[in-house]
């Protein structure tokens, strides 16, 4: 209609409603349904007596104002579109939180549940200890009430001698001028005399570690402390950036202690940042690494847990019994990295070198045994 070649073009008498008019196409005929923008009696349908440039220019201020129209339309659609969207969006986001929070309520009453079974079976473990405590005590009570029985029957069961034995008591003690039916009793029964008093001196090796000297090895020894020493010395020399920091906070110390706070309330990210900025001032440190990894893990960043656990592995040489517990949480924190990223092979080589630190922990001897579990049933699977 509104591109050449026209089917019909009819310039109206007078403006129209646009919006509730309507024009249908079908059959052979065109059927218009017009309504006037102002309520008027019109002279006649068209424009009479219109010249030439007139109806040219009322023919383009229509075609703009239609494509204003559909632009408008279109734009109206977009936004229409997009609120829509962020509708769907906040419907989505409202769903997920009621999700969370009823898996929350879920994980809290059976953590409720396993911590009152816990209880429940301590109550009963130290009951059951107590009666135990008391039957032996009972048990106890009543031997030593026995054996104070015989005693006092022993004692007062007279004692008749033999005709054989007062004869040999009555004979006289040599280098004695006189009897004594009691002399060949008290020589046998005669104590021996007390020991003398002394003094044992006894002198120890002075020792920084907890193992005596003869089972430990001294140049590790003396060489971790040399490294420990060092890196207590060791300030990174620069400093960029972080003069604007107060003087307690250019210690890696009180850093460290500061991310270790930040962990302990769940704020991980903050305990990275702590770590990291304690690692611009000192890169020697170990437990930095050690504490940065278990961040990394709470944050699920597994390959970064890996790199940390394992830095902190290099660090922690040479092996030394002042590092056991260290180099057990690497080995232990880095093993759990790799079961998460389900590399279970590589994580029960950690464990297992843990184990060879501390064989005597039970938590990690049956993790140990879970994970071997797992790689049995991948196999089976496979």
């Amino acid at each position: 209609v509104s591109i050449p070649p026209f089917l019909f073009e009819a310039f109206l008498y007078a403006p129209i409603d646009d919006t509730n008019s309507t024009a249908k196409i079908g059959n052979g005929i065109i059927f218009f349904t017009l309504y006037k923008k102002e309520v008027a009696m019109w002279d006649s349908l068209t424009l009479a007596n219109a010249d030439k440039e007139k109806l040219q220019y009322l023919r383009q201020n229509a075609v703009l104002k239609a494509h204003e129209k559909a632009k408008a339309e279109t734009e109206a659609k977009k936004v229409a579109k997009r609120e829509h969207r962020r509708c769907a969006l906040e419907a989505t986001m409202k769903l997920e939180e009621a999700e969370r929070r009823r898996i929350e309520d879920l994980k809290e009453k059976e953590r409720q549940k396993v911590t009152e079974e816990l209880e429940l079976w301590k109550k009963q473990q130290r009951d059951a200890e107590k009666q135990n405590r008391i039957r032996k005590e009972g048990a106890l009570h009543q031997e030593v009430e026995q054996l104070k029985e015989k005693k006092k029957e022993k004692i007062n069961k007279p004692r008749i001698p033999s005709e054989g034995t007062s004869k040999t008591r009555l004979k006289p003690a040599k280098g004695h001028g006189s009897y004594s039916m009691f002399s060949e009793s008290l020589e046998e029964e005669q104590l021996p005399a007390p020991r003398s008093a002394a003094t044992i001196k006894i002198n120890f090796t002075s020792r920084v570690f907890p193992t005596p000297l003869r089972e430990s090895c001294v140049a590790e020894e003396e060489e971790w402390l040399r490294k420990q020493a060092e890196a207590r010395r060791t300030v990174s020399a620069d400093l960029s950036g972080l003069e604007d920091l107060k003087e307690e906070e250019k210690n890696p110390d009180w850093l460290k202690d500061k991310g270790n706070k930040m962990f302990a309330m769940g704020n991980y990210l903050a305990a990275v940042n702590a770590y990291n900025l304690a690692m611009q001032l000192n890169n020697r440190l170990p437990l930095l690494y050690l504490n940065r990894a278990a961040c990394h893990l709470k944050l699920r960043h597994f390959h970064k847990a890996i790199e940390d656990s394992s830095k902190a592995l290099e660090l922690l040489t040479p092996p030394v019994p002042d590092n056991e517990n260290a180099r057990v949480k690497a080995y232990v924190r880095r093993g759990t990295a790799f079961c998460q990223l389900e590399l279970y092979t590589e994580g029960l080589q950690d464990y297992e070198a843990a184990l060879k630190i501390d064989p005597k922990n039970r938590t990690i001897e049956k993790d140990a045994e879970k994970i071997r579990h797992l790689i049995q049933g991948t196999t089976q699977d496979s």
